[in-house]
């Protein structure tokens, strides 16, 4: 059951560093998201964006064996993934390519909550 944590969190760490390509600039972020980043503005966020979800996918890496950060790897991917998946449902009206990001934060979802139910019943048996 231990290595059912580990797994989940690795998974959805991975989901958490696939952005991390936006950095290189706006045309991965065009394939990333299907959008246009005329704005400079806009790119240097959604670049910043893409170094935050880095940090935060390594964060969940490194949290997946050192089991005294899980429940804090918990925390951060419910409130990312449920944040973006809660803004995608209640804007809509979303493209292809956010739609994906969509589905792969379902799956983030479903290991979050796989991973968390071991983690509760491995704690439980302490």
């Amino acid at each position: 059951m231990r290595y059912v944590v580990t797994v989940m969190l690795v998974v959805v760490g991975i989901i958490h560093m696939l952005p991390l390509a936006g950095v290189w600039g706006g045309d991965k972020l065009q394939a990333l998201y299907g959008i246009a980043l005329d704005d400079p503005n806009l790119a240097i966020l959604m670049r910043h964006r893409a170094v935050l979800f880095g940090l935060l996918g390594m964060f969940l890496l490194v949290a997946a064996f050192r089991p005294a950060f899980h429940a804090a790897a918990f925390i951060a991917g419910f409130v990312s993934v449920l944040s973006f998946l809660y803004l995608a449902w209640s804007v809509g009206s979303y493209n292809t390519q956010l739609g994906r990001v969509f589905m792969a934060d379902i799956v983030a979802l479903v290991c979050l909550i796989i991973g968390a139910v071991s983690y509760a019943f491995v704690r439980g048996k302490g």
